[in-house]
Formats: C-alpha cells, structure tokens, sequence
C-alpha cells in the first residue's frame, strides 16, 4: 500500500512536469510567432503617422478685446508625430521578450508560480502590451489627445493589474473573492466607453466616414478583451477542465496570439499596406 502510493505520487509529479515542460515549449513557440509577426510588421507596413496633441488654455485676443476683459479659450499644441506601425509591431515585440524570458531564465519561478494558480509574468506584460494595444485602437479612432492616450493605457494596465490581483487574493480558497474581477471589469470597459465616444461623435458631428475597419477592429478587439475575462471567470469558478491551472494558461497564450494578430493584420490591412 506504501509503494503504491509513492509510485502514485511518482506518476503524478510526471504527469504535473510533462505539462511544465509543455508550457515551456508553448511560451518559446509563442514567443517566436509574435516576433516574427513584429519584424513583419516593420518591414512590409508603409509609413502612417498621426500627430499626437494637447489641449491648454490661452487668452482669445479677439474676444478679450470685445468683452474688455481676459477671455480664455482652448487650444491645441502639436506634441510628436507616432507611426501606428511601430506602435503595432511594439507589443507584439513586448509580448514575444515577455514569452521569452517565461520560457527561459524566469522559468523556475514561472512554475513555481503556477503550482499556487498564479502568472506574475503573464499579468504584468499583458498591463504593458495591453496597454499599447489600447493606444493603437485610441488613435485609429481619432483619440489623439495625450491625456486620453494616457488614460487609455492606464485603465487598461490597471485592468489586468487586478487580474494578478484576483490570482494573488484567492490562492488557496475554495470560495473566490471576485471584488478583484469585479474592479478590472469596471476599470475596463472605461477605455472601450472612451473610444467609442469619439466614434460615435465622429458620426454625429464630423463627416462619418470613419473607415469601416476601424469600427471592426473596435468590434473585435472587444471580443477578445471580454474573452480574456470570460477565461479568468471560469478559471476561479473551477469547473471541470478550468480547474487545471495549466489548461487555463494555455488557453491565455491562444487568446493573447489571436487577439494581437488579429489587430495587427487589421491595422496592416486597413492603414499601414502599400
């Protein structure tokens, strides 16, 4: 019975570091295809530049003059021109160093984080990543504000800060604490609110004529954001399947591949093709 028991622990300490073994190969793979997508993107997209900007307030000359007293009005002021290419191929380059690392030099810590149903790693590159995937779909829409740019960023970062969060609050508890969840999800459907905003204020007071991929870029890039959420939601409900760490960081790599490719080659398509 002793014996048994030790080769059943044996057998499944194989089993737990076969899989270990499988993500290691997952991140190098991964990190491989989002480079290769990065270096792509730099030499096949032509140059598309929008200029980033601030507001501020200035005495209106004019009608200071009239009213006999200061008035202030706003004003904009050129800040520095951004080549969406380079801001697209960024996170896929952000993402494939951050697989890299995974599946390399951090690895022993990256397990060890797994083994207590955590990613460190994986919350803070996509806080990063995310973020600038944010800003491309910001300036494509026509937020060139830096302050809004800004705030885009940081709302997304903090997003997925709250998923580390989720992970870090409920190791070890069979009941989740979902104020975590529940914070990331209303910190970010903000920036999509924002985004969506200048779309619609473009149909309502400017020409509308948007181009149509852009509208399908916001679509599906706000599928995939609430995909994101919909695997953290089933990972800490922990049924079946979902239960097993490992699948759910599996699918997590999947989900990030798919959702940067596919903004990308919409971005490529879209704006940034010869």
């Amino acid at each position: 019975m002793y014996n048994y028991g030790i080769m059943a622990r044996s057998s499944e300490n194989k089993t737990v570091q076969e899989s270990y073994d499988g993500l290691r190969r997952w991140n190098r793979w991964a990190a491989l295809l989002h480079a290769f997508q990065g270096v792509a993107i730099l030499v096949l997209s032509k140059r598309a530049e929008v200029m980033v900007t601030t507001n501020y307030l200035t005495p209106d000359t004019v009608q200071s003059t009239l009213a006999g007293h200061t008035v202030l009005a706003s004003a904009t002021h050129n800040l520095f021109a951004v080549n969406i290419g380079y801001v697209v191929a960024l996170f896929f380059f952000i993402t494939a160093t951050a697989h890299l690392i995974i599946g390399t030099a951090y690895r022993g810590r990256y397990e060890a984080d797994l083994k207590k149903g955590v990613n460190r790693a994986r919350w803070i590159e996509y806080a990063v990543s995310a973020g600038v995937m944010m800003i491309a779909v910001g300036l494509l829409a026509g937020v060139y504000d830096f302050s809004t740019l800004l705030a885009l960023f940081a709302l997304t970062a903090v997003t997925n800060v709250l998923g580390l969060v989720m992970e870090l609050t409920n190791q070890g508890k069979k009941r989740a604490n979902w104020l975590p969840y529940w914070l990331g999800a209303a910190a970010g459907i903000v920036p999509w609110i924002i985004v969506g905003y200048y779309l619609l204020g473009a149909g309502l007071w400017g020409s509308g004529h948007i181009p149509a991929f852009v509208y399908w870029i916001y679509g599906t890039m706000f599928v995939s954001s609430a995909s994101f959420a919909a695997v953290l939601w089933m990972r800490f409900r922990g049924k079946g399947k979902w239960a097993n760490y490992v699948y759910a960081e599996r699918t997590f790599i999947i989900l990030s591949l798919i959702a940067k490719a596919a903004l990308a080659w919409q971005v490529f398509a879209g704006t940034l093709r010869p």
